[in-house]
């Protein structure tokens, strides 16, 4: 991580000195707007703020609570462990949780060399990044949910991301921009969390989560990623072994597709990529995303685009 940032995020606070100086407890006037144990947005986000970040506060065990906003937490050094709805999650350097409004949250004392970032955002916020998201991802549900106030997936979202350096590029930008004072400040914040929406989405294989049904849509998910072009159900049933007919009910049921139109979403999504930013030919381009049928492939390009891959290539 960029050291001047580092150095930054890493200063003893007035709310840390206090606790160095005795403070057993936090101080809830920071964070709750009543006698319950639910952080208040309000004490933490200015008026008209959509998103803002805030250092982990440590050296005291932070208890219970739920947050009435979503919480993205970023680990920059050394480790924090934290509690969601029971399951214990020791973040590392490069990692990021995600926690829906309905989560429960509890973090364990951390040190001085401890530094993690707390991304504190409206839901709101995530109307222009989620427009960029087109394919069903366990990220996509988890958004969508938020900004619904619905809990139909998973409640937090655990990325295992210190092998990813552009996703670690992306949250260090976010934490510039946020600390700066720039102009179009929002546009250039939400372009950036939609391009570490799309990262993420295409890393399916560094996501953890404790629902097992959303853990076997993250294989899927994955298998497709890397094998949309000669993959089968069949064979991705007999890699995670399970039954071909269950999977794939079980696939139409968590994302709404079957196995078959997300291959197919997954596939004509490459090759307009390919045909933007490629000179191969047509042809060449429907046998490499998995398309013998040349014939074939022009039909369902022109049904899902509204033109033929050429006037695709034209326009682009």
């Amino acid at each position: 991580m960029n050291q001047e940032l580092l150095k930054h995020l890493s200063k003893i606070t007035q709310e840390e000195q206090a606790i160095l100086g005795g403070r057993t407890t936090i101080d809830r006037e920071l964070y709750m707007a009543d006698y319950g144990n639910t952080i208040n947005s309000r004490k933490l986000l200015a008026e008209g703020k959509l998103i803002t970040i805030r250092p982990h506060t440590r050296f005291i065990h932070f208890p219970k609570h739920r947050h009435d906003y979503v919480e993205v937490v970023y680990m920059c050094q050394g480790q924090t462990t934290h509690v969601v709805n029971g399951k214990t999650i020791p973040l590392q350097p490069g990692d990021l949780l995600f926690m829906h409004q309905s989560a429960t949250h509890e973090v364990y004392r951390a040190e001085e060399q401890d530094i993690a970032v707390n991304f504190i955002i409206f839901p709101d916020f995530f109307v222009a990044p989620l427009s960029e998201l087109e394919e069903e991802t366990p990220l996509r549900r988890f958004l969508v949910d938020c900004l619904c106030g619905q809990n139909t997936s998973a409640s937090y979202l655990y990325f295992r991301a210190s092998s990813l350096p552009m996703v670690q590029n992306l949250v260090e930008n976010l934490l510039w921009t946020l600390l700066s004072d720039v102009s179009n400040r929002r546009k250039i914040l939400q372009m950036t969390m939609a391009l570490l929406f799309l990262q993420l989405c295409g890393h399916t294989e560094v996501l953890e989560t404790k629902d097992q049904d959303d853990a076997i849509v993250i294989k899927v998910l994955h298998y497709i990623e890397t094998s949309y072009a000669q993959g089968s159900l069949q064979d991705l049933s007999l890699r995670i072994h399970h039954d071909m007919a269950w999977l794939s009910r079980e696939i139409k049921n968590k994302t709404g597709k079957t196995y078959t139109e997300l291959v197919q979403e997954k596939r004509l999504k490459q090759a307009a990529f390919l045909i933007r930013s490629t000179k191969r030919t047509i042809a060449e381009i429907s046998e490499a995303v998995g398309y013998g049928n040349v014939s074939y492939f022009h039909r369902i390009f022109t049904a899902a685009y509204g033109v033929t891959p050429g006037q695709y290539r034209l326009s682009h």
